[in-house]
């Protein structure tokens, strides 16, 4: 079964790193990725942007709307992903558990499958 781990961290945080501090918090979710790889379970992994840059696109009532961030309603953000083939949702837990990021951020815990479900 497919889960994806979002990394979830209040908006604004990352500025509070000095560049070396910055540093070393990624390199130890990459050594996370690098771990989850060698276990066979890493489907994927990716660190986000912060979403001052980003842009949001909607439809309503027929319409576009493009609003660019950063969006001043938003406490968190997601700053990452690992997609993970695990056999059970407690092992995928298992996982988040482990997660270097829980020092800093929320790790949510979701499966893949259709929107309709």
């Amino acid at each position: 079964m497919t889960y994806m781990l979002l990394i979830v961290e209040p908006r604004g945080q990352r500025q509070t790193r000095s560049p070396d501090e910055g540093k070393a918090v990624y390199e130890r979710m990459v050594q996370f990725g690098a771990d989850l790889q060698s276990r066979g379970v890493l489907k994927g992994v990716q660190s986000l942007a912060s979403d001052s840059a980003a842009t949001r696109v909607a439809m309503r009532a027929g319409k576009r709307t493009f609003v660019d961030g950063p969006f001043s309603e938003a406490k968190e953000m997601i700053g990452g992903f690992f997609l993970l083939d695990c056999a059970t949702k407690d092992e995928a837990i298992a996982i988040a558990a482990q997660c270097p990021a829980l020092e800093w951020a929320t790790v949510e815990v979701r499966e893949t499958g259709p929107c309709f479900m």
